[in-house]
């Protein structure tokens, strides 16, 4: 699970493309225009492959705002979906898909 409290990558999603994995989950935290605002967008897939290698279908995003408040609403989706689909992450865990 990702601790709110310790989950501080605003900073570097500002220039960079934030990345990471959870027992199966892998994450993406990215900078994009929506409108006139800049957003944090929010992408998870399954493992094994990277985001360019994994099919579209096979991943889900949303965005938030650019901003702390946003972060921590960020933390709390991929919580919230690793919690729900946690069969989903074993599998793909277990067998590498």
């Amino acid at each position: 699970m990702i601790e709110k409290e310790t989950f501080h990558p605003l900073n570097y999603i500002k220039k960079e493309e934030y990345s990471g994995s959870m027992d199966g989950m892998r994450y993406l935290l990215k900078r994009v225009k929506s409108g006139d605002a800049d957003k944090i967008k929010v992408t998870i897939w399954p493992e094994p492959f990277g985001i360019h290698k994994t099919p579209e279908e096979q991943k889900e995003s949303i965005e938030v705002p650019l901003d702390e408040e946003g972060v921590g609403m960020a933390a709390d989706w991929l919580n919230e979906q690793y919690e729900k689909q946690q069969d989903r992450w074993k599998a793909a865990k277990k067998w590498g898909i």
